[in-house]
């Protein structure tokens, strides 16, 4: 793994994604890997969270990784890849619980409401957010707490040499200045919003 994402979902980890493999890192892995391979991905991340991960196949065919579950793990995969790059997307918070909070965080909390195919990954999916310090019942306030605290553990967790807080607004030039790499003839990649993210979940259902 060359790149690894520690910031959470909503922080414009579909457009980091997309970034990453214009930029020849890919390709890299995103909740969007697992919503289209639940079988076997839920399981192997069941199984992460349980303190048996496989990356080699967690990550197969990948060189890159961002967005949940991967962020929830940054402790574990700084110990498997030492050398690898290390991305903290993120956001204002209050902008990013707005996010959150009507997006992956609504989604959630209709467990037992969603198909009944979809129900063991959200539950992998709580366990992951849950993991990262967001369980069911915060309020706003709360929320926006977790999301300093998370970014703040990632600040302590990774030597500052191998992390990037970046948000996905700055765009091309401190990505590329980063990763060593020449700015792309190209737009940056900007895209998921909360209209595309139901999207995403309704084609799973």
């Amino acid at each position: 793994m060359k790149i690894i994402g520690t910031g959470v979902g909503r922080t414009g980890t579909f457009s980091l994604r997309l970034a990453i493999d214009a930029l020849g890192f890919g390709p890299c892995h995103h909740m969007e890997v697992v919503v289209r391979n639940m079988d076997p991905q839920v399981n192997l991340w069941t199984k992460a969270l349980e303190g048996k991960p496989d990356w080699d196949a967690i990550y197969k065919g990948h060189s890159s990784a961002v967005d949940w579950p991967t962020a929830a793990f940054y402790k574990e995969l700084y110990k498997a890849f030492p050398t690898a790059k290390f991305i903290l997307g993120t956001r204002d918070p209050e902008n990013w619980a707005d996010s959150f909070g009507s997006t992956i965080y609504k989604l959630m909390a209709g467990i037992d409401q969603a198909p009944e195919h979809m129900q063991e990954w959200l539950r992998m999916c709580l366990k992951v957010t849950t993991k990262c310090g967001f369980p069911l019942g915060l309020d706003r306030d709360q929320l926006i707490k977790g999301f300093i605290a998370h970014n703040d553990a990632v600040k302590n967790a990774i030597p500052a040499d191998q992390l990037l807080v970046y948000s996905v607004k700055d765009g091309w030039e401190p990505l590329c200045q980063f990763l060593g790499v020449p700015i792309p003839n190209e737009a940056f990649p900007r895209t998921n919003n909360r209209e595309e993210f139901w999207e995403l979940i309704k084609g799973a259902e």
